[in-house]
């Protein structure tokens, strides 16, 4: 048993309780957690773990071991990177799973394959690197973009998106949680089940999501599904991921965004015209793969999958709503998150967030902006000592700045 399941055990299916997971979990994080850094950055860049070291120490001496026998394990390693995404979002089969650089990528991957100048709809509060792709393809003259705005609270609405379909419409594109505000879209089911009525496709950006709550691609119905390890799963960058799904893939769609491993005869060095690739999935690998990445997001999804989705997200709420209380108290605010609606961060608009971010790092506390909204999340290993004098700390700056 690996050490990551043995602590795990060790909870005998119990929810999280602080004093057992400084007791069990803890141990896990020894090297991140020597700092004395209050980390509240969690949604941007997660912690990981002692093992992540160790697994890319092993992807390195099998290459000094078997030289080209290391391939062997390296693409052993790709698949299951895979398996393990396709488990953590209910995809049917490993190979919904395309293996990609960023999420940025897995979206110019669709728009890339999808027949004819696209009619694409978005809202404005998708993340920078989707939104500036969206934006040169539109100037670049490729695809027509229309956008949906918030409302006057800053909220996102399906019922808009579904309105905005009777336009005409090819794809749209829409965050599962939003990255400003952890906004959870509610309602995506019923977006997808109108996008297909319309003959229109539906790609989700599930980054702020898959880690935080559970998702369920199946049951979701979403054509396309982008995400990344770097911040909930706790696997660093460039480990990132698109899925499609098995109805797409049986209607034939062809990918331009390939390389030669998704030839199907990979290293048989043959050149058919046009070229011939592996069924499914498969059919969409570009080229010789980034194998380290592979290894570096192994145990950040093993302990995930370990922990459960149901479990994490529970003690996430419990834990944001004690931040929230504390910072109610130090009146802060205006605040959003903390509740079922949201995801894993509480979002805190401040006209000047970017430097009470800067303000807080002098104090040893790492938190982000994103505009005006300043974003704090812990994660399981966050100790309320630490929310508390996360909180007193901006109650200090609150009263400094009035």
């Amino acid at each position: 048993m690996s050490r990551i399941a043995q602590a795990v055990a060790a909870f005998a299916g119990r929810p999280l309780e602080e004093g057992l997971i400084q007791r069990h979990l803890a141990p896990l994080f020894s090297r991140v957690l020597a700092s004395d850094r209050i980390y509240l950055a969690n949604h941007s860049l997660g912690r990981p773990l002692d093992a992540m070291a160790d697994d890319l120490a092993e992807a390195v001496s099998v290459w000094y071991r078997g030289l080209d026998e290391a391939w062997a394990p390296w693409l052993a390693e790709q698949e299951a990177f895979r398996a393990r995404i396709a488990r953590m979002i209910h995809a049917p089969r490993p190979d919904c799973i395309v293996p990609k650089a960023s999420a940025g990528q897995g979206l110019r991957t669709v728009l890339n394959a999808l027949p004819g100048r696209l009619r694409v709809l978005t809202t404005r509060g998708e993340f920078d690197s989707i939104d500036v792709i969206l934006r040169q393809y539109a100037a670049m003259g490729e695809i027509e973009l229309r956008w949906i705005d918030a409302d006057s609270e800053g909220s996102y609405h399906v019922d808009a998106l579904i309105a905005a379909l009777e336009a005409g419409v090819d794809l749209v594109v829409v965050s599962m949680v939003m990255f400003m505000t952890g906004q959870l879209l509610d309602g995506l089911e019923k977006l997808a089940v109108a996008c297909h009525r319309h003959e229109a496709r539906l790609l989700v950006d599930a980054y702020h999501a898959v880690g935080v709550v559970p998702v369920d691609v199946q049951q979701l119905g979403a054509d396309f599904l982008i995400g990344g390890s770097y911040k909930y799963l706790r696997g660093g960058p460039g480990a990132c991921y698109l899925y499609l799904s098995p109805q797409v893939m049986g209607e034939g769609l062809k990918p331009l965004d390939i390389g030669w491993f998704a030839k199907e005869e990979t290293f048989a060095y043959e050149r058919p015209d046009p070229p011939l690739l592996k069924q499914g999935g498969d059919g969409f690998l570009e080229s010789t793969p980034p194998v380290f990445t592979y290894y570096q997001a192994r145990s950040g999804q093993e302990f995930v999958q370990a922990m459960g989705i149901e479990r994490l997200r529970a003690y996430s709420l419990q834990q944001l709503a004690l931040l929230r209380g504390l910072l109610d108290a130090e009146g802060i605010g205006p605040m959003r998150g903390g509740d079922g609606a949201h995801g894993a961060f509480l979002s805190i608009y401040a006209k000047d967030a970017k430097a009470w971010v800067q303000a807080l790092e002098r104090e040893g506390i790492v938190c982000d902006a994103r505009g005006p909204w300043l974003r704090l999340c812990p994660d399981c290993l966050t100790r309320e000592e630490e929310m508390r004098t996360a909180a007193k700390a901006l109650g200090r700056l609150r009263r400094s700045t009035m």
